[in-house]
């Protein structure tokens, strides 16, 4: 997984920082700089991390709150 976040592991809770209103979202899936989120309120979107760096919120995902 070079070049990606080394926290950004299926099951973590992450934010998308341009996105507030997505609200938190869990890890899918890491190929490389793609990463699949489940966001709370968008779905399952695919972000490119070398163009948007994903906020950590937790590794817990029942610390996601609506």
């Amino acid at each position: 997984m070079s070049g990606s976040d080394p926290f950004l592991q299926p099951g973590v809770i992450v934010r998308h920082p341009g996105r507030a209103d997505w609200g938190p979202g869990q890890v899918q899936s890491v190929a490389g700089r793609k990463v699949t989120v489940n966001f709370q309120e968008a779905g399952k979107q695919v972000i490119d991390t070398a163009i948007v760096p994903l906020t950590f919120v937790s590794d817990d995902p029942r610390s996601i709150r609506r």
